[in-house]
């Protein structure tokens, strides 16, 4: 293993239960790839972390095995005082028990993993009112819709998101393409190939659109080269208060342009802050 596969610090012994490392601490290929991707988000995630004073609550959504939660906690929570907390959300029972079993295993008291869907999540006795940051790791299709809504009711000062597997909008332009044919703007999604590409990026727009709407200053960027994963798109937004109505205009001009006002409810703007 190449020592510049770890971050200084970084345990051997946490990577080892995480099948990221063998027990003679060799990297395959696929390892070295998650590793990647896990490290790199967490340089992302460091200085929204930093600028938390104390008593940092983070909430992952889709945490599946917590590699993410895991590598946070290890990298960055566990040298801290105070009253720091990681809640791992995942739907998946034996997932969580699992979690649950390691955190104990590594005394990383820190971290609550709840099986519990986004929704159920939002009114979860055990998840602070509002929060700091949420975290969306490769949560796919809605996933990441729903982890934006629990953020926005949570009003989490932080969000960060790599988005996975989007299907809705894609769907929803090839119902409603016969209606728009006239167009000459359809022709971008025409074919199956570009219906599907197309409709990613508009549900990261929209997504854009929905949270600078909600007061969120917005940044978009590459999670890693494309060498290590297609699904590479890094959204991070910063809450600062100041709602932007002309974003949420032109979310529900872009929805109506592009045919999809039926799914209005899904990139909703509503927030007390905006009304």
């Amino acid at each position: 293993m190449a020592s510049n596969d770890l971050r200084p610090g970084q345990s051997i012994e946490l990577l080892k239960e995480l099948h990221i490392l063998t027990r003679d601490e060799k990297l395959n290929q696929d390892s070295r790839r998650k590793l990647k991707q896990i490290n790199h988000l967490y340089g992302f995630i460091e200085p929204l972390l930093k600028d938390i004073p104390q008593d940092i609550r983070l909430v992952d959504h889709g945490a599946g095995k917590s590699y993410l939660g895991f590598i946070l906690y290890d990298l960055f929570f566990k040298s801290r005082g105070g009253n720091d907390h990681i809640y791992g959300i995942e739907t998946r029972q034996e997932l969580v028990a699992k979690s649950q079993q390691l955190a104990a295993k590594l005394g990383f008291t820190g971290m609550s993993f709840l099986h519990e869907t986004v929704e159920s999540s939002i009114t979860s006795l055990q998840i602070p009112e509002t929060v700091d940051v949420v975290t969306a790791l490769h949560a796919c299709d809605t996933a990441t819709d729903d982890a934006i809504g629990f953020a926005l009711a949570k009003l989490a000062r932080f969000i960060v998101l790599v988005p996975c597997c989007q299907a809705e909008v894609a769907a929803a332009l090839n119902r409603n393409k016969g209606r728009a044919l006239k167009n000459t703007l359809t022709e971008i999604w025409r074919h199956p190939i570009h219906t599907r590409e197309f409709g990613s990026q508009v549900t990261n727009v929209l997504r854009c659109l929905q949270l600078e709407a909600h007061g969120y200053q917005v940044t978009v960027t590459e999670l890693v080269g494309w060498e290590h994963s297609m699904k590479n798109e890094l959204i991070v937004a910063r809450r600062h208060d100041q709602p932007n109505p002309r974003s949420g205009e032109r979310l529900g001009e872009l929805l109506q342009m592009l045919g999809l006002e039926e799914l209005g409810g899904r990139f909703f703007v509503e927030d007390p802050l905006i009304a």
